[in-house]
């Protein structure tokens, strides 16, 4: 997620218009200390307590262990819809940043121009 962080404002317009949360079976501590260590400027949401219950509430897929994904990234759109759901974020791969740009665009098109 640090790539995304550091590509945040040239790849996404600062994150106007839409909300982009990362959620995993992580703690909320863990999360949280991860957060502020990293200044992250986007939203992290642990479904460790829930058993994957939020995040199929945002249309995502349990894997068959009932886990989340490896840092599934949802994106909210403004007008408060979900945009997209990527189930497994690989924040290593510049293709996945591809795919959560298409995304972005798609619900913020004058961003894109």
């Amino acid at each position: 997620m640090t790539a995304y962080r550091d590509q945040y404002a040239s790849l996404f317009n600062d994150g106007q218009n839409v909300v982009v949360v990362g959620i995993s079976n992580d703690s909320q501590a863990d999360l949280g200390a991860w957060l502020k260590d990293a200044d992250f400027p986007f939203v992290f949401a642990s479904d460790a307590a829930n058993n994957g219950a939020t995040y199929t509430r945002f249309g995502g897929a349990l894997r068959p262990n009932n886990m989340v994904d490896s840092r599934a990234v949802i994106v909210v759109g403004p007008d408060g819809r979900i945009a997209g759901v990527i189930p497994a974020f690989n924040q290593n791969d510049p293709t996945a940043y591809e795919q959560l740009g298409a995304i972005v665009d798609a619900v913020t098109p004058e961003a894109a121009q």
